[in-house]
């Protein structure tokens, strides 16, 4: 069998790389469980730290660092070779043993649980008379997808996304019929642009409120263009969050909603102004930068939005 050369982890979702660089990774997931420190990526790879590699392999963190610093050597050294070996047996190659993600400060030396399987193997058998009891026992209750499953287990992590959807469902069941008859609110007609958000990877949930940038830009716009004279006056009607999210201590809270009459107005300036004008840029862009959302995924979530529908407009 060749080998299946792994030069980017797979992006969650079925998602693409943007222009010809790999995406930056961010942890979206971390848990240390019984000293064995532990995560998934923002690509939804699983991994474990270089202490957590090490502890079940039963050998010292350094003899993990030795094997990511001999990794691409011209003249590999047997270990290396054998546990290069035992990834190829599965097709798979990777170009570093680790991958180095900042998280929090910290840059975290994440190794996928393909490799820490290699490692855990060469260990266990291939190791001679540098086998460990600990890496034999620990290979035979996580071999084949058992190391994955644990990971994602151990940090709550659900890798076929249906969970993902969640918190928004959960708000607009609060929210789906609060504005009142003749008014639509700024939460509601934000779905299709919240939905292809989630589809694109973003988190939307207590961190990200798309809804409430949306609102305080169009309500800012509403009156610097004297909107009240031209469509008539806008309300204020009551909007909950869900038990999920911290803003439900203050429920109900009060949102504006406005004069159906005014719907062709709003669309056309959350195209034009707001997506358009690079205010969803700014927004995403700064949730990026607090964290809030990962390098890769936020590029993404711009590129989906701001891709014309219609080839050619």
């Amino acid at each position: 069998m060749k080998p299946r050369t792994i030069k980017t982890l797979p992006v969650k979702f079925d998602q693409k790389e943007i222009g010809q660089g790999v995406l930056d990774l961010g942890i979206e997931k971390d848990a240390e469980i019984n000293g064995i420190g532990m995560g998934v990526l923002s690509d939804g790879t699983p991994y474990l730290n270089q202490r957590g590699l090490a502890a079940l392999c039963g050998v010292q963190n350094a003899h993990i660092g030795t094997i990511s610093s001999q990794w691409n050597e011209a003249d590999p050294k047997p270990r290396i070779q054998s546990i290069k070996a035992i990834l190829s047996k599965i097709g798979l190659e990777f170009p570093a043993a680790h991958v180095e993600v900042p998280h929090n400060g910290v840059v975290h030396y994440c190794y996928p649980a393909e490799v820490c399987l290699a490692i855990l193997e060469y260990y266990a058998f291939d190791a001679g008379a540098n086998c460990q009891p600990e890496a034999r026992d620990n290979f035979r209750i996580l071999a084949g997808t058992k190391l994955r499953e644990m990971i994602y287990s151990q940090v709550g992590y659900d890798p076929t996304g249906r969970n993902r959807f969640d918190k928004w469902h959960e708000r607009l069941a609060l929210n789906y019929q609060s504005a009142p008859r003749g008014f639509f609110s700024v939460f509601n007609e934000a779905e299709t642009l919240i939905y292809e958000m989630i589809v694109a990877g973003a988190p939307v949930d207590e961190k990200n409120v798309i809804d409430i940038s949306i609102g305080r830009h169009w309500s800012k716009f509403w009156d610097e263009n004297g909107f009240n004279e031209r469509f008539g006056d806008r309300n204020k009607f009551p909007h909950r969050y869900p038990d999920s999210h911290p803003q439900s201590k203050s429920n109900p809270q009060e949102a504006w909603c406005y004069p159906l009459d005014s719907l062709g107005a709003y669309r056309e300036w959350l195209q034009d102004h707001y997506i358009g004008g690079g205010k969803f840029r700014a927004y995403i862009t700064e949730k990026a930068k607090k964290g809030a959302i990962t390098p890769s995924i936020a590029q993404l979530t711009i590129t989906a939005i701001e891709t014309p529908q219609i080839s050619g407009y």
